[in-house]
């Protein structure tokens, strides 16, 4: 009979030991659980500026366009700066520039962009929930730079190439966005 009951007293419950054995695999699942949800929250953050990226090159590229299409731009302006020596009517600098409001000209990437001003992305509105206002909530874009270059096709006389390039940091992690369009002498 004393071996009955000593077997039925070790299957009666959990050891110490296996209790604690239990506890890490349950917390090593908890905190894996936990770096995927930080992981996410990246991620979303990501995408939200990869969109503001692709909207400012979209934007920029859009202003070529409309200055040319108004004639605000004559063909030979529509391409970058060149150095100091002169040798092109160009207006578009040549590097990254930071993203600032569009000067009189309403062109980004130019000499008479405003350095005073950050250019923002409106995210929602302000106290008086009425988007569109001046207490609306802004994000300034000081993060980003915008590289825009414009050079000829070869071969193909009236013809240019536009290449727009945002860079922007993440948290920690440094993205680009390019976006290649063309534009013709002619509308």
């Amino acid at each position: 009979m004393s071996r009955t009951r000593r077997r039925s007293n070790l299957e009666s419950g959990f050891t110490l030991l296996e209790a604690m054995i239990a506890i890490v695999i349950l917390s090593f699942g908890i905190l894996s659980l936990a770096a995927v949800y930080a992981q996410g929250i990246q991620v979303a953050n990501m995408t939200q500026m990869d969109y503001i990226a692709e909207k400012k090159a979209e934007e920029a590229v859009e202003t070529i366009f409309a200055a040319r299409d108004s004639h605000l731009l004559l063909w030979t302006n529509i391409r970058n700066v060149t150095g100091s020596g002169g040798g092109s009517d160009g207006v578009f600098l040549v590097g990254p520039q930071p993203l600032l409001a569009a000067g009189p000209d309403g062109l980004y990437g130019t000499s008479d962009d405003d350095t005073k001003t950050p250019d923002v992305v409106i995210v929602g509105p302000g106290p008086d929930m009425i988007l569109g206002t001046s207490d609306d909530v802004v994000m300034p874009l000081r993060n980003m730079s915008r590289t825009i270059d414009i050079a000829d096709v070869t071969g193909e006389s009236g013809l240019r190439q536009i290449t727009i390039t945002l860079t922007y940091t993440v948290g920690s992690m440094s993205r680009q966005y390019t976006l290649v369009s063309f534009i013709a002498r002619f509308s």
